[in-house]
């Protein structure tokens, strides 16, 4: 069995797991949403864009690259390409933004009671889904260039220049249309990882100065570790963790090569598979602190 069918085996069980593990998740959401409506909880459409946008993620871009792990050809088209790269940017996009959400909603959640922060506490809630909708639109109009510029590639031995993958490249390599248009990507990226870290870093400072407090008391101390709001709390964080180790890890090793003349594909699959952990990861991350189950 050669290394590329090894690799093959095991992204596709990465993948089926996370896409399984999202798509169980997201139908609890939609179920609890429209049948239990007494259950509903306000992050529960952020969780719920978060995995149907993590279960995209794996479907569009991991099954390409299992299809070439196995040896075999898959006649995408140009059409084909645009779509199947298009769905991977901007659910990779609202992957990010909604773990961002969902740190500063909970943030926001567990923040001590203030007249600063009253009018955000009542109104968040109703800020969600404004928010999200935003997300997918700006995402979906920055992507567009790939609908534009992408074609499939019938010849995968010609990647000498440009940017390409494995059944798609660039029709037309402009470097400072290219610089512009990771620019701006780079910017997103950033502001959304900043406050993700900003509320992360806030939460953990009201966790510790709970604790301070709650420790003069053994059972508050009890209280403080059972209540769902610190639970949630930890599992967020879990997640803003992982995501930001794996995102860093993906970005580290997908701009190495371009210093390179040669293409590394054994440094292509070991991106190709950091670059699906998070997406697997989360939706079990995110049992942990699931205690809803249908009736």
């Amino acid at each position: 069995m050669s290394r590329d069918t090894l690799f093959g085996i095991l992204l596709a069980i990465q993948t089926g797991t996370g896409f399984l593990g999202n798509s169980l998740l997201f139908a609890l959401y939609m179920h609890t949403f429209f049948a239990l409506p007494r259950k509903k909880k306000p992050a529960d459409g952020i969780l719920a864009h978060l995995t149907f946008a993590n279960a995209l993620t794996l479907l569009f871009r991991r099954v390409p690259s299992i299809i070439s792990s196995f040896g075999m050809s898959l006649e995408l088209g140009d059409t084909g390409c645009k779509l199947v790269l298009y769905t991977h940017r901007v659910t990779r996009s609202i992957s990010l933004y909604t773990t961002s959400l969902q740190s500063m909603f909970q943030a926001v959640t567990i923040t001590v009671s203030g007249r600063k922060w009253t009018w955000l506490k009542n109104n968040i809630s109703t800020l969600i889904q404004p928010s999200i909708f935003s997300c997918w639109v700006i995402s979906m109009v920055i992507y567009s260039r790939i609908i534009l510029r992408v074609v499939a590639n019938r010849n995968t031995t010609d990647v000498t220049s440009g940017y390409y993958g494995v059944f798609w490249k660039v029709s037309t390599y402009d470097r400072q249309a290219v610089v512009t248009y990771l620019s701006i990507v780079l910017i997103q990226d950033v502001l959304f990882l900043s406050l993700m870290v900003g509320s992360s870093v806030y939460m953990v400072t009201i966790l510790s100065r709970h604790h301070r407090v709650a420790g003069l008391v053994r059972s508050s101390v009890h209280l403080s570790r059972s209540s769902p709001e610190h639970r949630a709390t930890h599992v967020i964080l879990m997640l803003v963790c992982c995501f930001i180790f794996f995102y860093w890890t993906n970005s580290f090793l997908t701009a190495y090569p371009q210093f390179g003349k040669n293409r590394n594909w054994q440094l292509e699959n070991i991106n190709a598979f950091i670059s699906s952990c998070y997406l697997t990861i989360c939706p079990f991350v995110l049992m942990k602190n699931e205690k809803r189950f249908p009736d």
